[in-house]
């Protein structure tokens, strides 16, 4: 068992994370007119340019620019001046969904061949693992910071990394938290560093380790590790679909199959069996049958059911793996359909799952313990 983890977030205005908002944006937006659209797509972002490209069948033509822009405006970048902006260049590259993979999703097949994973833990109140979601409220202060303007001279974008010490395989402290935060140069380091404290990392520590010391002297605390951060956004780093899937799911802790979500309509197992995996590894946590579990679920493309099933508790169990098997698929019968159905997916819900991660949010159904 390890004795530290780390893990990261990024925030919502981070450029994959501009992306995946975008992409999802447009997922929602077929879903609401039809929900059996088909979507796939990417969104690219760098210096003043947007490039949507993908595949889409839908029932009625959608409004792809104007979804982009509204995305971009809501996440603060509307000062042109910092090089990316809802007025930036946008090309739209979208065509209607093969008909060779329709052919097997009409049927209640999986669009795709894949592996994807599940994962739970009891280290806190999300049944998620401590590293990722302390990483992912660090985002959200910041993101609230900024836009309820109490830290004001911020700007959007950001990352942020804790480590964890673990003690006997149970999370015990913060060791080190990094975050890097675009800023207005006028503001001194300083004081962005203790508004940062007061406002953004204490608040999220306590809601996780109430008990913990905090004292800046016995956290090793790194602010902009070199020195200044000015312009951020994909002025200076260009964003794409689906590059984040580590802090989309699990924070490194828990293996990850490949496939992104954002951007995917339901049918597309890399999403909703990734969804189901941790539906059944939550309510296996939440029963008291392992204190760790991790599911893995394979499918092939226009199949419905899924070809291998495992489930792993690393020790942790209190009745043995198989009956842990056969308990989860008491839960949820994994074919592609029925996953769709029980977790009710063909809503248009996904471009909250875009930020902050897919997990651990309790409004969703895959969170929801029976």
């Amino acid at each position: 068992m390890f004795t530290q983890f780390a893990s990261e977030s990024v925030a919502s205005g981070h450029p994959d994370k501009i992306c995946d908002q975008i992409s999802d944006s447009i997922v929602d937006a077929c879903l609401r007119i039809d929900q059996s659209s088909r979507v796939a797509v990417e969104t690219l972002v760098t210096t003043n340019k947007v490039i949507l490209a993908g595949e889409v069948t839908c029932a009625s033509k959608i409004d792809y620019e104007k979804i982009a822009r509204q995305t971009i405006k809501k996440l603060g970048y509307t000062n042109p001046e910092w090089g990316f902006s809802d007025q930036a260049d946008l090309e739209v590259y979208i065509h209607q969904q093969s008909k060779d993979i329709a052919l097997g999703v009409d049927d209640g097949g999986a669009g795709d061949q894949g592996m994807m994973f599940g994962y739970a833990c009891n280290e806190t109140p999300e049944l998620m693992p401590l590293p990722i979601m302390l990483a992912h409220q660090l985002m959200k202060n910041l993101d609230q910071a900024r836009e309820k303007q109490s830290i004001a001279y911020l700007r959007p974008d950001g990352k942020a990394q804790v480590v964890i010490d673990y003690l006997d395989g149970k999370a015990n402290k913060v060791s080190t938290i990094i975050m890097a935060v675009p800023y207005d140069p006028q503001i001194s380091k300083e004081q962005l560093e203790q508004d940062l404290w007061d406002k953004v990392i204490v608040p999220a520590v306590r809601k996780y380790l109430p008990k913990q010391i905090l004292d800046k002297d016995k956290i090793k605390l790194i602010i902009n590790g070199t020195g200044a951060w000015e312009i951020g956004g994909p002025a200076s780093d260009t964003g794409l679909t689906g590059r984040k899937i580590i802090i989309d799911t699990y924070g490194g802790m828990g293996r990850h199959g490949g496939g992104c979500f954002s951007g995917k309509d339901p049918s597309k197992v890399d999403r909703s069996a990734a969804y189901a995996c941790r539906f059944l590894a939550k309510n296996i946590v939440a029963q008291g049958l392992a204190a760790r579990v991790e599911l893995q679920v394979a499918y092939v493309i226009g199949q419905a059911q899924p070809v291998a099933f495992n489930v792993e508790t690393f020790g942790t169990g209190t009745i043995s793996d198989q009956e842990i098997k056969e308990y989860a698929l008491s839960l949820l019968d994994m074919s592609v359909q029925n996953i769709i159905k029980k977790l009710d997916l063909r809503q248009p819900i996904f471009t909250k799952t875009a930020a902050y991660g897919h997990f651990g949010k309790a409004e969703f159904s895959w969170e929801k313990v029976v």
